[in-house]
């Protein structure tokens, strides 16, 4: 798959989503969301799920993991993904492609 891929899955589950997602939650989350909302007190426990989402988000980010699993499904990064381009047309490197011959005379004198 490519960045173009990419793109079009990410605009596809965005719409997908719509404003409203329903999500069940099993009784360990239920019990830390009831936890999280005590000790925070946020207007309503949507508040926590966005800061969830958005915690999640960043770490992945930070840790290299999106960037890992976007590599592997669509050989394309976040970086990317937000320019628009892959690392190669950034670079021009797809441009120049270099003889694929081994250029044993570069380091020579």
């Amino acid at each position: 798959m490519t960045l173009e891929d990419l793109q079009d899955d990410v605009e596809k589950r965005y719409a997908e989503f719509g404003e409203d997602l329903s999500v069940s939650l099993d009784g360990e989350t239920r019990n830390e969301l009831a936890m999280l909302s005590v000790a925070l007190d946020p207007e309503d426990a949507d508040e926590l799920v966005h800061r969830a989402v958005h915690m999640l988000f960043q770490s992945m980010v930070d840790r290299g993991q999106l960037d890992f699993h976007l590599r592997s499904s669509y050989d394309a990064t976040y970086d990317e993904y937000l320019s628009g381009m892959t690392f190669d047309e950034m670079t021009g490197g797809n441009q120049f492609p270099q003889a694929e011959d081994n250029d044993d005379r570069r380091y020579q004198f």
